[in-house]
């Protein structure tokens, strides 16, 4: 796993071994995340979404603490996936970094607590797993307008986005953070220094 330019976000590029039955690679080690990392994930809820082409999902974060740290994988077809530095106080605050997740090249991205995260479907019956460190609460969750311009996310511009109702009326970073609901750069990390090390 390597580092990712936003603090808090990597992304695993495991080799694949092929021969006449197919192929095979570990998508995810605990030992691989807790070196890169410096700290266990915890398993709450594993998830799967299957997009059409064009589908936008995003951008999502939660509450911290206890936030939700996600490592996705794309298992079928290909996504663009985002994660969104949304933290007050944050030295990267307000830029997002993408990568390319297919079932060619078997990467996934782990964000931690605090960050954003969105993506977008390259191919239809775009498949995407992700496990994650909290469950679903829907008191904690928020999203922000995936187009926002003062984000100008480099979206696929030769694909019409589809977005859930929900994400269509998304406030814009700047709102939320008027309104106080973003999570902080210090409260993140020191909610991710009290956990479990690796």
């Amino acid at each position: 796993m390597r580092s990712l330019t936003i603090e808090g976000a990597w992304i695993h590029e495991p080799k694949a071994f092929h021969d006449a039955r197919g192929s095979f690679h570990e998508w995810f080690g605990s030992e691989v995340v807790g070196d890169a990392t410096g700290r266990a994930l915890a398993l709450a809820q594993a998830n799967l979404s299957v997009s059409r082409r064009g589908a936008l999902r995003g951008v999502h974060f939660a509450d911290v603490p206890p936030g939700q740290a996600k490592y996705i994988k794309c298992v079928r077809g290909a996504v663009l996936d985002v994660v969104v530095d949304i933290r007050t106080g944050s030295p990267t605050f307000g830029r997002w970094e993408s990568a390319r997740l297919d079932e060619e090249n078997n990467r996934s991205v782990f964000l931690s607590e605090g960050l954003g995260h969105a993506f977008f479907a390259m191919t239809d019956d775009a498949t995407v797993v992700y496990l994650c460190s909290q469950g679903y609460a829907p008191e904690r969750e928020h999203g922000i307008h995936p187009l926002d311009p003062e984000l100008a996310i480099d979206w696929p511009a030769d694909i019409r986005p589809l977005l859930s109702a929900k994400d269509e009326v998304a406030p814009t970073l700047a709102e939320m953070k008027r309104l106080g609901r973003l999570p902080s750069y210090e409260a993140c990390r020191a909610f991710r220094s009290g956990l479990p090390p690796a």
